[in-house]
């Protein structure tokens, strides 16, 4: 049984994760962060901009590709899930993300997509080297899974019209403050 809950998944502050977005735009403007993915499961409501590098996963789709996310993102050192204001949708992602992750991994060991080494250690009657055969081999993984705190909509708020930081950003729809 997992030990991950909604109210154990820490938020991290828009601050911080523009922080991270500038450092890596300091550096390499044009690819997305290697060891950061930005989740965003806003549905209909994903409309007026979305933060920079992220991935749009409509909250509907979930069921269906939480396990292809865990492949994906196995490689990423964080993850951040969000929605518009990340009360409900993007903590459920991230724990449900999280809990295949758990379950397809295991506590901290990266499985996915098999990860395989020789046995060199084996000896013929000789005493010398032979080849091996291929074994499983468990490598330690850690991943850290945030929540945005206060989503987009606290997002917007801070860098709606940061262009290194939000795509597609249209004013006229925030105008009077987040609609659903």
């Amino acid at each position: 049984m997992s030990t991950y809950t909604v109210a154990t998944i820490p938020r991290l502050s828009s601050a911080s994760l523009s922080e991270t977005l500038l450092a890596h735009a300091s550096t390499n403007s044009a690819n997305k962060p290697s060891n950061l993915a930005i989740v965003d499961v806003r549905d209909s409501d994903h409309i007026g901009g979305h933060i920079k590098h992220s991935t749009h996963v409509p909250s509907q789709t979930l069921g269906t590709r939480i396990p292809e996310l865990v492949r994906k993102l196995q490689d990423k050192k964080i993850v951040v899930f969000h929605c518009a204001l990340s009360q409900q949708r993007g903590p459920s992602a991230a724990l449900r993300y999280l809990r295949e992750r758990e379950r397809l991994l295991g506590a901290g060991k990266e499985t996915v997509g098999g990860v395989l080494k020789k046995n060199s250690a084996d000896k013929g009657r000789d005493g010398e080297d032979v080849e091996g055969e291929w074994e499983d081999v468990e490598v330690e993984k850690e991943q850290k899974v945030y929540v945005l705190e206060r989503g987009f909509v606290g997002w917007q708020e801070e860098y709606a019209e940061d262009e290194r930081l939000t795509e597609g950003y249209r004013k006229e729809i925030w105008e009077d403050g987040y609609w659903m």
